[in-house]
């Protein structure tokens, strides 16, 4: 029953964002708020529940998922490539199931989330690490560290058909020469913990295929 009760919530949220006279041209996106994943073992790292990459452990600065998902929400917006269902509306259904499933079952929980909302493509982030700067934008005690990554599901199949990531702790260009091009955009100073996600996260959805490639792919 409480399940039936879910379903039919979703359906009533999917049903009044598409009758408000949206055009359907572009493919329907949902994009799941920043899920967290902690290291079980120091030695190994973090390992990310869905692609199995490995990334550095370290500190995840409260409420810095939220950070991340406002970001991936602005920034795929602005491709104007996907027509988003507004995060009010995620937020909305996501209140009303057990969010344990997501964590036990990310894969299976979120493709049946955004079939159930009627979606063409589901967006699925973990972040690893994010840790804050010490110091300020001309010098540091601590440079700003980030590990994220994106999953992008095709729901008529479920497959996979994208996967970013990002996993950097910010370097003096002194340390590697080859790496002008990443210093420049990283604005040759020190950036925030904010800052570098912002920059990394455009670095991934540059290699975003575009969306026709990604319905019509095997």
């Amino acid at each position: 029953m409480r399940f039936c009760l879910l379903l039919l919530f979703i359906f009533g949220v999917s049903l009044s964002w598409r009758s408000e006279g949206k055009a359907e041209e572009n493919p329907a996106l949902a994009i799941l708020p920043f899920f967290i994943e902690k290291a079980e073992d120091p030695e190994r790292g973090t390992v990310c529940p869905i692609c199995k990459g490995v990334y550095r452990r370290g500190k995840i600065l409260p409420g810095s998922q939220n950070t991340l998902t406002r970001l991936l929400y602005r920034k795929v917006g602005a491709m104007g490539k996907f027509t988003v269902l507004p995060i009010e509306k995620v937020e909305e259904a996501l209140s009303q199931g057990e969010k344990r499933c997501f964590e036990e079952s990310p894969i299976s929980s979120s493709i049946r989330f955004g079939r159930d909302l009627r979606m063409d493509f589901v967006f699925v982030g973990f972040l690893f690490r994010f840790e804050e700067r010490i110091g300020s934008s001309i010098g540091v005690e601590k440079p700003a560290s980030v590990g994220c990554d994106l999953h992008l599901f095709r729901l008529r199949d479920g497959k996979m058909v994208w996967l970013g990531k990002f996993d950097e702790t910010q370097r003096p260009l002194s340390e590697n020469l080859l790496k002008i091009g990443s210093f420049v955009r990283r604005k040759a100073q020190w950036l925030t913990a904010e800052e570098l996600a912002s920059v990394g996260m455009d670095e991934m959805l540059r290699k975003l295929p575009d969306p026709k490639e990604l319905e019509e792919g095997q």
